[in-house]
């Protein structure tokens, strides 16, 4: 799903007679953004169509299967959000939307990160009055005072890290409007759409490389704890200072940043959520 066919839809009717039009649309885009993360390589230690980076329990199989099942509550999330929902109806999407991933995984945790962090821009999409209002504006202004209230799952380990090492987490992102997104993926994308001549794939790894460098990403704490971290966070830099995808020899370096996060079991699972926001932001009017 593009921005054009977006636009098309986004018609002359009423904020929320247009956004309820549009839902399908948005919840089609979503799920291409996932399959455009997960299909782009080489990521560091992360699941592609090329192999399952530092996972046993799955592949790029797998998180198609959940990106597909996600599709239809991604839709009633920006419905939702036309409606003006309150968090605790669109959390309720959520965790329907967790039980259909779970099914289609057969017990695989792929997208949680993503169901809250995509279905929210999802809902922002739906509640929006304007074309072009940041949509990381709007999930602050309607539902940031409540995104830290609800339940934290027991078994997250992305909760359990933020809490250990004083990380913010997923939730304190969305609360202040996706900052990562906006200043860092998002901005990484527009740059590299100009150094890339086309190829889409590249601009996904420069935005990814741009995300891990920055991040603190509790799926990179919970594997590898501070020290996991910093080398992630290093071996990101590193690829950045050489120029990035602008490098004649960027595949070999990113193949080598893979090669060392699976050596050392890491997976930056936070940056490849931010990563499928970056791409939904960079493809909405």
């Amino acid at each position: 799903m593009n921005a054009a066919l977006l636009s098309r839809a986004w018609s002359d009717r009423t904020p929320t007679g247009r956004a309820l039009d549009c839902a399908d649309h948005i919840a089609v885009h979503a799920e291409h953004c996932l399959r455009r993360e997960v299909e782009t390589w080489p990521k560091p230690g992360l699941v592609s169509h090329v192999d399952s980076g530092s996972h046993r329990d799955m592949d790029v199989h797998t998180f198609r299967r959940s990106a597909r099942a996600l599709r239809p509550y991604f839709a009633e999330l920006a419905r939702a959000g036309a409606l003006g929902a309150p968090m605790a109806a669109l959390r309720k999407i959520g965790v329907r939307a967790e039980a259909a991933m779970m099914s289609a995984t057969g017990g695989v945790n792929t997208h949680r990160g993503a169901i809250f962090g995509v279905g929210l821009l999802c809902a922002a999409a739906g509640a929006r009055d304007v074309p072009g209002e940041a949509l990381g504006v709007v999930v602050t202004n309607r539902w940031g005072a409540d995104i830290g209230a609800g339940p934290r799952p027991a078994d997250s380990h992305g909760v359990a890290a933020a809490h250990r090492y004083g990380a913010g987490g997923a939730r304190a992102e969305a609360a202040s409007g996706f900052p990562s997104v906006y200043e860092i993926g998002l901005p990484a994308l527009r740059e590299a759409e100009r150094m890339a001549a086309g190829d889409e794939e590249a601009m996904r790894v420069q935005a990814c490389f741009a995300l891990i460098a920055v991040v603190q990403d509790t799926n990179l704490l919970h594997r590898g704890g501070a020290e996991g971290l910093r080398f992630a966070q290093e071996t990101a830099r590193r690829f950045m200072r050489q120029g990035g995808i602008a490098n004649p020899h960027w595949r070999e370096a990113a193949r080598a940043a893979h090669a060392a996060f699976v050596a050392r079991n890491l997976s930056p699972g936070g940056s490849a959520d931010l990563l499928a926001m970056s791409l939904f932001v960079h493809g909405m009017p």
